[in-house]
């Protein structure tokens, strides 16, 4: 007979090849973070306390069962709900409102509706018989889309997209009908005319630039004609650690955010983004196999939705500096110079390793 597990919280029980995964990638993302600042110590020190600030989000959770995070679950997603509200009502940035400014605090709500939306439908999705009725399937796509509406509101249809990609993912490993697939995608298919008119300008515009950037070579195309001027300038082995021509003369835009994974192609070359992508495979792989151990539907949902959308937005970046996606201001993760991204993204990592090392416990 298994153990129930006491109290609320449980033993630390870290998965080691994924906790080593991540380490393995902040670690090379904190070199190429050194070259793309220009050898700033500054930017560096405050990744750090940022990407330490995340392991501790990532202890934390995980020594919380998962039958907590769920009970959790719906307070997590009204709490966000309401910051997301106030960001819209309150919020700043850079010609949108998207972050909420508490002094010693400075954070972007939107986040947490990153780890809130695959949550809530996991929850919803685990009292329920699988796959799911297409009652119960609608009933999802509306907890996904009101902080995804919400959140395009700010303006931010990247992150918004985002969220609704998680919260779809979800939706998907719950165990769809192909009929309803097949509905489903005739739907978005049919629908999304609509959005490029309830895009703002801006946003159309990085549309047409991702069509023809030459068009505009010196103006709105100038970061993707730059971006892959480094990528392919750096062949197969690249010019070396902090000999990017490119991102030393400045022509990458925001070579230490967005754009840093320019900056690794034209320093350590085709080999250098394979072997990234590989650590991030491997640690998507890791997630999927905790899911597929798991025993509950919360847990499986849960641990698989995240994983895949963490390697969603790798792909979205990836084809961003490629030229191969629109510009929509994804970092690349765990790399990228951030904040509450990388917070973020460790306390999800956190919650897959909960889901992992009470998987033999009943509650």
């Amino acid at each position: 007979m298994r153990r129930r597990v006491p109290g609320w919280i449980g033993l630390p029980r870290l998965d080691w090849p994924l906790l080593l995964a991540l380490l393995l990638l902040m670690g090379g993302g904190l070199a190429v973070l050194y070259s793309a600042s220009g050898g700033d110590g500054g930017t560096v020190l405050r990744q750090c306390v940022r990407m330490g600030a995340g392991l501790v989000a990532l202890l934390t959770l995980s020594l919380v069962p998962p039958h907590i995070l769920r009970t959790w679950t719906p307070w997590l997603y009204v709490f966000g709900l309401v910051l997301v509200v106030a960001t819209l009502l309150a919020g700043e940035g850079r010609g949108a409102s998207r972050w909420l400014d508490f002094g010693v605090v400075r954070f972007q709500p939107s986040e947490i509706m990153k780890l809130a939306v695959p949550m809530i439908v996991a929850w919803y999705f685990h009292p329920r018989e699988l796959p799911p009725a297409f009652r119960d399937v609608l009933a999802a796509f509306c907890l996904l889309a009101a902080p995804a509406v919400l959140i395009a509101q700010q303006p931010d249809l990247g992150t918004a997209l985002l969220i609704g990609i998680s919260g779809c993912i979800t939706i998907f490993l719950a165990g769809l009908r192909w009929r309803m697939i097949f509905g489903l995608a005739g739907l978005a298919a049919a629908a999304a005319p609509a959005l490029w008119l309830v895009m703002h300008e801006y946003q159309r515009n990085r549309v047409r630039t991702f069509l023809n950037p030459e068009s505009d070579p010196l103006g709105t195309g100038w970061n993707i004609i730059q971006s892959e001027i480094a990528v392919g300038s750096g062949g197969l082995l690249g010019k070396g650690w902090l000999n990017g021509t490119q991102s030393r003369l400045e022509f990458i835009p925001e070579r230490h955010t967005d754009f840093i994974l320019a900056v690794l192609a034209e320093e350590f070359g085709l080999i250098g983004v394979l072997v990234l992508l590989i650590l991030y495979a491997f640690i998507t792989g890791r997630c999927a196999f905790i899911a597929a151990m798991a025993k509950d539907t919360y847990s499986r949902l849960l641990a698989g939705s995240l994983g895949f959308t963490f390697f969603v937005y790798v792909l979205v970046n990836a084809g961003m500096v490629s030229g191969l996606l629109p510009v929509v201001g994804v970092p690349l993760p765990l790399v990228s110079y951030g904040g509450t991204s990388i917070v973020t993204l460790l306390a999800a990592f956190g919650i897959v390793m909960s889901i992992h090392g009470h998987r033999k416990f009943l509650r």
